[in-house]
Order: structure tokens, then sequence, then C-alpha cells
């Protein structure tokens, strides 16, 4: 520490060309620190311990159908209060610019989910016609539908008699109780029954199940009991979170971590080079000041662990700054998208991973220049040569 005053002054010597390269660095980790983020939650385990509420679907993917006859097996499991369960529709309303998730849901499906606020008149309406469907209050304001409108979707997957033409009726308006996840109304729910009989291709199966359960501390022996319901049978089942249920849905335009881990070493190896040659240049322009320290008794390890420090410093200032503004960003997002996206909170296992990082590129960049700050000869260097 008492050598820390040098260390600053050797990078406060050029304040332009040391904050450009800070700036380079906050920007690096700041990147770092949001994707990293995402990429722990994304590789984080599915534990269904302590969750009331849970999304079965089949091992293979959440494209692959279950019968629908697994709903009253599951709701014969010691423990279940009630499931539900939902098909995905994917159909397009006018443009593909408008799309927004759409998917047929059972009976009691909406009873599963308290939180979204709709009229008893309005369920009850939803329950009885055939066509019905509810839409979230945000998708509803977006394009101006009222109960009663017709909403003509152009189906993606599922085409009807031949053709891809749907139409539904809205009879109810949905609303999140919390404001912050205001962005799950961009969502329309209909009739599954309708669905099952008006499609040409699925019959008679599902995509997904919503499984309530009585005592969350119960929910892990429960979800192997789901899953043991059809274990060694051509639909195994997985029992997970609705997190670990939504991750599945992403990680089917790749492999998010592998993904995330490509962009960053693109990042870093960029970083390496320019901060590398920012420190050789700084070294070079102060051979005659490393020569002096030499002189007046500095050792040769001494003006290696300087130059080393310098580089260190360096990357750790510009690193948790990058972090610390990550942190800060993260939660914003998430509450400016009103719940459309939700961004994980820099994990630890971030945080700790970019300090190692940041020290690993600092020894990285300041151990060439380092070393020749080190073998330099004091006439050498004061003669210019």
């Amino acid at each position: 520490m008492k050598y820390l005053h040098l260390i600053w002054a050797a990078l406060m010597r050029s304040k332009t060309r040391t904050l450009l390269t800070m700036l380079s660095v906050v920007t690096a980790f700041l990147l770092f620190g949001m994707l990293d983020a995402v990429r722990v939650a994304f590789n984080s385990s599915a534990n269904v311990s302590g969750y009331d509420r849970m999304i079965v679907t089949s091992r293979l993917s959440i494209t692959q159908d279950l019968p629908v006859s697994l709903q009253s097996q599951i709701e014969t499991v010691p423990g279940v209060a009630k499931a539900s369960y939902a098909s995905w529709f994917g159909g397009i309303y006018r443009d593909p610019k408008n799309f927004f998730p759409n998917f047929a849901v059972g009976p009691g499906y909406m009873s599963l989910y308290p939180e979204y606020s709709l009229p008893p008149e309005q369920l009850k309406a939803f329950e009885a016609e055939r066509t019905g469907a509810v839409v979230g209050e945000a998708l509803a304001k977006q394009h101006g539908w009222k109960i009663g409108d017709t909403i003509p979707l152009q189906a993606t997957i599922f085409p009807t008699k031949g053709s891809n033409d749907w139409t539904f009726k809205l009879v109810g308006i949905f609303k999140i109780k919390d404001n912050k996840r205001s962005g799950e109304e961009r969502v329309l729910m209909f009739n599954w029954k309708y669905f099952d009989e008006a499609n040409d291709f699925s019959k008679d199966a599902v995509h997904w199940y919503v499984v309530d359960v009585a005592d969350a501390s119960q929910s892990d022996r429960i979800a192997k009991a789901i899953d043991a319901l059809s274990e060694n049978s051509d639909h195994e089942t997985k029992t997970q979170t609705e997190q670990a249920f939504n991750q599945a849905f992403f990680k089917q335009i790749g492999d998010i971590g592998l993904i995330v881990t490509g962009i960053m070493a693109a990042v870093f190896f960029t970083l390496v080079l320019l901060t590398g040659n920012t420190m050789a240049q700084a070294v070079r322009e102060r051979i005659p000041e490393l020569a002096v320290l030499k002189t007046i008794g500095f050792s040769n390890r001494s003006v290696l662990w300087l130059v080393l420090a310098e580089a260190i410093l360096l990357m750790v200032l510009g690193g948790l700054i990058g972090l610390g503004v990550a942190a800060l960003l993260m939660p914003l997002i998430s509450q400016a998208s009103m719940g459309l996206i939700q961004l994980p909170r820099v994990p630890t296992e971030t945080w700790l991973l970019g300090v190692g990082l940041m020290v690993a590129i600092g020894v990285v960049i300041g151990l060439l220049p380092a070393l020749r700050a080190m073998r330099l000869n004091i006439v050498d260097a004061l003669a210019g040569r």
C-alpha cells in the first residue's frame, strides 16, 4: 500500500488515455455482468422445493405432446390441490410484427393464477363460449379491443379445416395485480376444447400442465410422484418450476450459455488487445522514470510489481464500476419492461468470476511491460537507447 501513490500517479500520467481505456473496461464488464447473470440463471438448478405452482412438460421437449388423460392421474397424487393444462398455439394477428403469446387452456386454468384479476361474469362467459378468448389489459389497449370483438389469428402450426384462419370472440380482459408484471398482460388465451375439436392435427393432446400444490414444502416429493406416473412410457414427464419452464422456451433458439460465452470471449479478447497496447505504450513513455526509480534504490522485483499493480488496478477499477452499473441497470430494465423482460440480479457467482477475470486480465496485459521494466538497464534507459 505504501506505493499506491506511485501507481496512481502512473495511471494519471495521461488522464485522457486512462479515461478512454477505463471506459472500455467498464463497458466490457457491464456486458459481462448482464450476460453472465443471464447465463447463471439459465444454468441454475430447476429444484422445485418451496414452490406451490409447478409446470409438467414432456421430458423430451416442451413442444412434445402429452395425453390430456394425464390430468386425472396427476390430480390423484397426494398433495396436488388442482391441475389444468394448456397447448401452445402461436397464431399471428394480422402481421408477424404484432406477435404475442397465445395458447389454448383447459378448464380451471385461470383459477391457478389468482394474481390474474378477471371479473367473475367474464370468467363465466369464457367457460361458456366455445370460441371465447381472454386477453390481458395491456394487449387489449394496444390493439383497441373491447368485449365482444372478433379477433382473427393466422395459424403458424395448427390449421383448421385446411385453412390457417382462426377467429375468437373476446369475452374477458384480465389485469395483473402487480403493476411490475403488467408485461404479462400481453397474452391471449382461448378454450382448449375448441382448439382440440377444430385443429387438423393434434387431438386429445396438450403441451404442459400447471399443478397447484397444497403444501409448498412437499413440492419436491410431489414433483417426483408426478414424473413417476409416466416413467418408462412414451410420454415421460419433467416437473419443473415456472422459471425453468420459461427458460426452456428461450433455450429452443440455442444453447444460451454457449452463446453468452462466445460473445464474452470476443469482448475480452478485444479488451486484452486494447488494454495491452495501452500498457505497453505507457511503459515505453516512462522508461526514463523507471530508470530513475532503479537509480534511487528500487529493486528489479519492485519495479515489476509496480507495473503489474498498475495494470491490475486499471482493470479492477473499471471492472467493479462496470459490474456495479450492471447491478443497477438490470432491475431498472425489468421494471421498465413492466414484467415483459425479467432480468435476474447480478449473482455472487458473477461478481466472484468477474473479480477473478479482472485480476487475470490485469496480469496478462501487464506482464510483458512489467518484465521489460524489470530488465531495464539504467545506463541505456537514461541515455535514451
